[in-house]
């Protein structure tokens, strides 16, 4: 087990010293370092006032990574996100101007408030970690993440994200309210002062850096690869979605699994991982029939039934143990 063992003190770390700004939300918190161990992106959906956007803050200051937001509105253009080419006076050459995205961990805050070109300027940041402005490609700092907030889409004034940008995010979470002790909790916290004014970075972004690295020696078995695959697959066929998950969902499993091994200090990934996080990675990549959302079923419920009626790896069925 030394493997997993010997980054879980920069990965407590980092858990332990956003708690002391985002109360009660020890999940949230924790699929929030998961996703930065996975290199993989965040989307935190939610009603307004739960704290997105200072759990986006707190990751970046405990890590100690440049920070950068993006307030995404209606009149927001790509060159806003991406970063333009200036012409000096001086020189008679023009000049590149990054933009926000040029930083390790940008805040896209009520992304679906911008339009969808606008939303899309973050595609190839989120993929390929580079952004191209008039030909040209810049590559991106490392760590890169995106941290996304949005509102339900039942709310005016939204644009839902497309499917290619929701398949580019690693897992969706929600907050949700705090319980009531939690909220008399955040009351008295920032009764004097907001908790994040005395935040401090417990890690670097290097020691970021060799915790992905080290997230990807976590061993996986082959069968549990074709539980993951089988799993993904099964997204595909199942009668209440028109549009199934992709093989990025399959590599994002595998990762955040990977990743979650870590945290809970084991050198190897065990079914309990897949199931745990089968629904943040996979549910917000799935479209549902015009039927089933006319009935009320979601996205999640979809993926609960996969997972409980899929046999795991290592049960008895029939008298034999599945391999």
């Amino acid at each position: 087990m030394g493997t997993a063992l010997n980054g879980k003190e920069t990965a407590f770390g980092i858990i332990d010293n956003i708690r002391q700004v985002i109360v009660g939300k020890d999940r949230a918190i924790e699929f929030g370092v998961i996703a930065l161990i996975c290199q993989g992106h965040l989307l935190i959906e939610d009603i307004p006032g739960v704290g997105k956007t200072m759990l986006a803050k707190s990751l970046a200051r405990s890590t100690g990574c440049d920070f950068s937001r993006i307030q995404f509105t209606p009149d927001l253009l790509p060159s806003d996100v991406t970063g333009v080419l200036i012409f000096n006076q001086k020189t008679g050459d023009f000049e590149f101007r990054p933009g926000p995205v040029m930083a390790q961990i940008v805040l896209a805050d009520e992304i679906n408030r911008a339009t969808p070109k606008t939303q899309s300027s973050l595609l190839e940041a989120m993929e390929e970690r580079q952004i191209t402005v008039e030909g040209k490609s810049h590559l991106l700092p490392k760590p890169f993440m995106v941290i996304a907030t949005q509102n339900p889409v039942e709310y005016e004034g939204t644009f839902p994200l497309p499917e290619a940008q929701l398949d580019r995010f690693l897992l969706r979470v929600q907050l949700g309210y705090p319980a009531y002790n939690e909220e008399i909790t955040i009351m008295e916290n920032q009764q004097l002062k907001h908790p994040f004014e005395s935040l401090t970075s417990v890690a670097t972004p290097g020691e970021v850096i060799a915790l992905q690295e080290q997230a990807r020696t976590i061993r996986v078995d082959p069968v549990l690869k074709q539980y993951i695959v089988s799993l993904v697959a099964a997204t595909r066929d199942h009668p209440h979605v028109a549009l199934g998950a992709s093989p990025r969902a399959s590599l994002g499993l595998l990762r955040s699994t990977q990743a979650l091994a870590l945290l809970r200090e084991r050198d190897h990934i065990l079914p309990d991982d897949i199931k745990e996080l089968s629904e943040p990675v996979i549910s917000h990549r799935l479209i549902l029939t015009a039927a089933a959302r006319m009935q009320g079923i979601n996205s999640r419920g979809v993926i609960r039934d996969l997972t409980d009626k899929m046999p795991v790896p290592g049960t008895i069925v029939s008298g034999r143990a599945l391999r």
